[in-house]
């Protein structure tokens, strides 16, 4: 299976802080912004990886991950000539795609549960048996999100964009796994009223098909959205509680590939003594020496 991390856009709602370096790769906390979604397709085992940024933006972000290979995958990167919708993102990946099924998450978004990891497994094998998952997560103000309809047995019967009368309070969140027909979907969509490809337009296809599922994430589950200034200091701070709490790191990606069996103890323990100091190399460093133990 193959991942794509949608990291464009220009981050007008941020402004100052973005206007010379992309949103994604600002900090949460004590890492790149860019690191939390890179940690989820990884965390389903997902190794061959597309990030698609600005022209301006792109080079940076090569220049923090290069090729992938020191954690134990392989990062490929393209230009998102303009933002044109979310579901852009798999027409300008089509070659990548090729003939595997693909996940997809937002740049700028954060899922954390302990439960996690085994919920992004399940959401590869559905792909893989020629399904579509999203994740629905309830929110309060359910006109700024697209929105899910489910019946009375909890099978979803309609997702819409922004409705200005929900049918409930549960959003669609900025992650999802498609099997390989999302191009030839992603084809079909039209751009809407806002001259945009929607990617709740090419939901709807899938559910249309009749392949569409939607899995809660409910109680002991957090998804964050980092695209205001209140959002991403929020962000930050559930963060650093966590950690401090916990006395770990979360979406630690050199930790992920170890965990994996995508790198050896070496390649950590090299990884953790480029970070020097700092907390996150003392704690790769940790874990590398087997003081960490989960």
């Amino acid at each position: 299976m193959k991942g794509i991390i949608l990291a464009g856009g220009s981050g007008t709602r941020l402004w100052p802080i973005t206007m010379v370096t992309s949103k994604q790769l600002l900090p949460v906390y004590d890492k790149p912004m860019i690191y939390y979604p890179l940690s989820v397709l990884m965390l389903a085992g997902i190794k061959d990886i597309l990030i698609i940024s600005t022209p301006h933006d792109l080079p940076n972000f090569e220049k923090l991950l290069g090729s992938g290979e020191q954690f134990g995958i392989s990062l490929s990167y393209a230009v998102q000539p303009s933002p044109d919708g979310l579901a852009q993102a798999f027409l300008i990946g089509e070659e990548f795609i090729g003939d595997d099924s693909c996940a997809m998450i937002l740049g700028d978004n954060i899922f954390y549960g302990s439960g996690l990891t085994s919920h992004l497994k399940g959401a590869v094998k559905n792909s893989e048996n020629g399904r579509a998952t999203i994740f629905g997560y309830y929110v309060n103000d359910p006109e700024r999100f697209g929105i899910v309809e489910f019946d009375a047995n909890g099978k979803v019967i309609s997702v819409e964009e922004k409705p200005k009368k929900p049918k409930s309070n549960y959003c669609v969140t900025g992650l999802y796994f498609y099997d390989n027909r999302v191009v030839e979907f992603a084809k079909k969509v039209k751009p809407s009223d806002r001259g945009e490809l929607e990617i709740t337009d090419l939901n709807k296809l899938y559910l249309e098909d009749g392949t569409l599922d939607v899995k809660l994430l409910g109680r002991g589950y957090a998804w964050l959205d980092t695209g205001t200034v209140d959002s991403l200091i929020d962000a930050a701070e559930f963060v650093k509680v966590l950690e401090k709490r916990q006395g770990i790191k979360i979406a630690a990606i050199e930790e992920i590939a170890y965990h994996n069996g995508w790198i050896d103890k070496n390649t950590l323990l090299v990884a953790a003594k480029k970070y020097g100091k700092s907390p996150y190399g003392e704690h790769l460093r940790k874990v590398g020496e087997g003081k960490i133990i989960y």
